[in-house]
């Protein structure tokens, strides 16, 4: 079951004041679902600010605190984890970094908080350093895991969290989802297992990608362009050379996120088979029912759960320094072929 984001607010405040309060949350949901916003809620409450503000004004209006950014409330007792690497993979030194201060006195009334957010960046030996904490927390402990993509953490990181999926948010469907789930439809009319299948699919997938690439580009070089006219007289050569590396960073991180959004389309997609294959509810894509249910009713379930691992395999693969479209064909065509 998911919730909107002040439901789940709900349901956290109502066990912090009843004491029992779980040491772990796994917030999950779309982008632009609220899952920052929610988490720098959490904090607010856990530490005596909370953002429900208290009393009325002059003219008998209720205050209402407002909540800042999730970033503004890092500290000496609430830590932030993000992708930083080129890769935006989360790296065991840095879960490593997480863990220390977690392991000192907070003062009294205050909770030691850790974050990671896109928890699913989390590699296997960061997943399993991690995993050493949500086991055994230091006391006045709260663990904050974000993602959009839960199902590619530990099932052993999931079975530590109380979970809080979000409803709403940007959804499968968009910035490109929606073309793929289509082509996927169309191109599996005649059943999986065939190279021809599995390479129009890849086709598809990279040719979004590529727009997204050059899209994230072009942002990239005006907003370098717009800083050069602004500050070229008045600042040094080194500041602008910094100011390039910056934005080609961005576009990069840009890119790597919408290869990320695709795979999660890819992924959900695969599952709606399975559910299907199951007679479970709760699809994705709905509307592609029809076609589901014709790969569905072809394909053994083993032989589903394959595809589903090796479509993992490859999004794994792609994390480390493979070469992109080679993984990517060798990759589809263990998937879908």
């Amino acid at each position: 079951m998911a919730y909107t984001a002040d439901h789940a607010y709900q349901l956290v405040e109502a066990a912090h004041e009843r004491g029992r309060l779980a040491h772990a949350f796994l917030i999950s949901g779309a982008r632009g679902s609220g899952k920052e916003a929610l988490t720098a809620r959490i904090i607010q409450l856990v530490n005596g600010s909370g953002a429900q503000g208290g009393g009325f004004d002059l003219f008998g209006e209720p205050v209402v605190v407002e909540t800042p950014p999730l970033d503004d409330l890092e500290g000496p007792w609430v830590h932030i984890l993000r992708p930083r690497m080129k890769s935006r993979r989360i790296a065991v030194d840095a879960i490593r970094d997480l863990e220390r201060p977690l392991r000192l006195t907070a003062p009294e009334g205050k909770w030691k908080v850790g974050v990671v957010a896109e928890a699913d960046r989390m590699g296997v030996e960061a997943s399993n350093a991690f995993l050493k904490t949500l086991e055994e927390p230091p006391a006045r402990t709260l663990l904050l895991l974000l993602t959009s993509n839960p199902q590619a953490l530990l099932p052993t990181i999931l079975s530590r969290c109380v979970r809080l999926p979000l409803l709403g948010g940007v959804g499968l469907e968009a910035e490109g989802g929606q073309e793929l789930v289509t082509s996927l439809d169309k191109v599996t009319a005649s059943g999986l297992g065939n190279p021809r299948v599995a390479l129009s699919i890849k086709a598809v997938f990279s040719s979004i990608l590529e727009q997204r690439r050059d899209t994230a580009t072009a942002a990239a070089e005006a907003a370098l362009k717009e800083e050069e006219q602004a500050y070229k007289q008045v600042t040094e050569g080194d500041w602008l050379k910094r100011r390039e590396e910056f934005h080609k960073a961005a576009a990069e991180s840009e890119y790597l996120e919408a290869r990320g959004r695709l795979f999660d389309v890819l992924t959900a997609w695969v599952a709606d088979v399975l559910r299907v294959k199951s007679g479970a509810g709760g699809l994705d894509f709905p509307d592609s029912l029809p076609a589901l249910r014709k790969v569905a009713d072809a394909e053994p379930e083993g032989r589903l759960l394959q595809r589903m691992e090796a479509l993992e395999s490859l999004r794994r693969s792609l994390d480390t320094n493979a070469q992109e479209q080679l993984a990517l064909e060798v990759g589809f065509l263990r998937t879908f072929g």
